[in-house]
C-alpha cells in the first residue's frame, strides 16, 4: 500500500469514502490479486492501492474516463478547465449523446472530459440515464466546480501500475480470482423501500434477481477458497441472500440524494466470507 493518500476523482452515488473507516476494520488480513467488479467512483481501491488489481465497471463512460485518468491526464485536465460553468454550456455537452453521430465522434479523451464535466457541475454529482441511455441530470449550480489536479495525476501514476481495468459485466470480472484472492463487490443496493431504488447508472437498472445472481456468485468464490467482501442494504432480502455468512451492520452518512431529507445516517451491511480482522 503505498503511503501517497489517493481520493476518488468522481462523485459518484453510494461512495464509500465515508464509509472506509469500518470497510478498513473487516478487511481480510492478506490477500493476493484484488478485484472490484461495480467501481464507481473507486474510493476503495484508491484507499487501498493493492499492489495487484482488476476492477471494473458496466458504465462504458465511467470505465473511458478512468482510462483516460491513466493515459492522458494532463490533457483531459486541460479540456475540462477550458469549458465554462455555464447552463446553457452544460445543457448542450449533456446532449451530444442525444446524436449517435456527434457522439461517435468524439476521441476518448474529450467523452473523458465530458464525463468529468457533467459529474462535477451536475445537480449533486449525481450520474443517471433514461431509459434511452442519455444523462438527463440537470446543472447543479455550483460557483467554483473543479478538479484536484494534484490528486487526479497521482490517480494516473497509480493506475499506470499493475491495475487492469475493464469495462462489462461483474461476473466476467471475477473469473480468474482464485483462492486467497479478495473481491470487493458494492453493488448498487437492494432499496429499502419501493421509493427509495436509484439504480439508474444504466437504463436496465439491478433488480432482486440481480441481487440473487450475485450472492449465487459469492457462494461460488467462497467454494474457490477466494475471499470476498460485499457492501449493501440492511434489509431483510439481503441478510437471507447471504445467511451463513459473516454480516456486520455499519452506519453510513449518504450526502448525494435528489431528496434533502432523504440524506443522513443510513444502516449497511458488511457481508464477508472470512473471519474479522482483530
Amino acid at each position: 500500500m503505498s503511503a501517497t493518500t489517493l481520493k476518488p476523482v468522481v462523485k459518484w452515488v453510494g461512495g464509500k469514502r465515508q464509509l472506509l473507516p469500518e470497510i478498513s476494520k473487516h478487511l481480510p488480513d492478506s490477500f493476493g490479486r484484488y478485484f472490484e467488479p461495480f467501481l464507481g467512483g473507486g474510493a476503495v481501491l484508491l484507499n487501498l492501492q493493492p499492489s495487484h488489481a482488476l476492477v471494473s465497471d458496466l458504465n462504458g463512460e465511467l470505465i473511458n474516463l478512468y482510462e483516460a485518468i491513466r493515459d492522458s491526464p494532463e490533457e483531459l485536465l486541460e479540456l475540462f478547465k477550458s469549458y465554462p460553468n455555464d447552463p446553457d454550456f452544460y445543457y448542450e455537452l449533456r446532449g451530444v449523446d442525444r446524436d449517435a453521430d456527434a457522439f461517435s465522434r468524439l476521441l476518448p479523451v474529450e467523452r473523458a472530459a465530458r464525463m468529468l464535466y457533467l459529474n462535477r457541475t451536475g445537480f449533486n454529482g449525481m450520474y443517471r440515464v433514461n431509459s434511452k441511455g442519455h444523462m438527463n441530470i440537470p446543472f447543479g449550480r455550483y460557483k467554483n466546480p473543479s478538479v484536484d489536479a494534484e490528486n487526479l495525476l497521482a490517480v494516473s501514476a497509480y493506475l499506470n501500475g499493475d491495475v487492469e481495468i475493464l469495462n462489462g459485466d461483474y461476473r466476467d470480472a471475477v473469473v480468474s480470482a482464485g483462492a486467497g484472492d479478495f473481491v470487493y463487490f458494492d453493488p448498487p443496493y437492494d432499496p429499502v423501500s419501493e421509493t427509495s431504488a436509484f439504480t439508474a447508472y444504466q437504463a436496465n437498472g439491478f433488480t432482486r434477481e440481480n441481487q440473487s445472481e450475485l450472492a449465487a456468485l459469492c457462494r461460488e468464490l467462497d467454494a474457490r477458497g477466494t475471499k470476498f467482501m460485499l457492501s449493501n442494504s440492511n434489509t431483510e432480502f439481503v441478510r437471507d441472500l447471504y445467511h451463513g455468512f459473516n454480516i456486520e451492520v455499519v452506519f453510513a452518512r449518504r450526502s448525494v440524494n435528489s431528496v434533502g431529507s432523504k440524506r443522513g445516517v443510513v444502516e449497511e451491511v458488511l457481508v464477508t466470507n472470512y473471519g474479522e480482522k482483530i
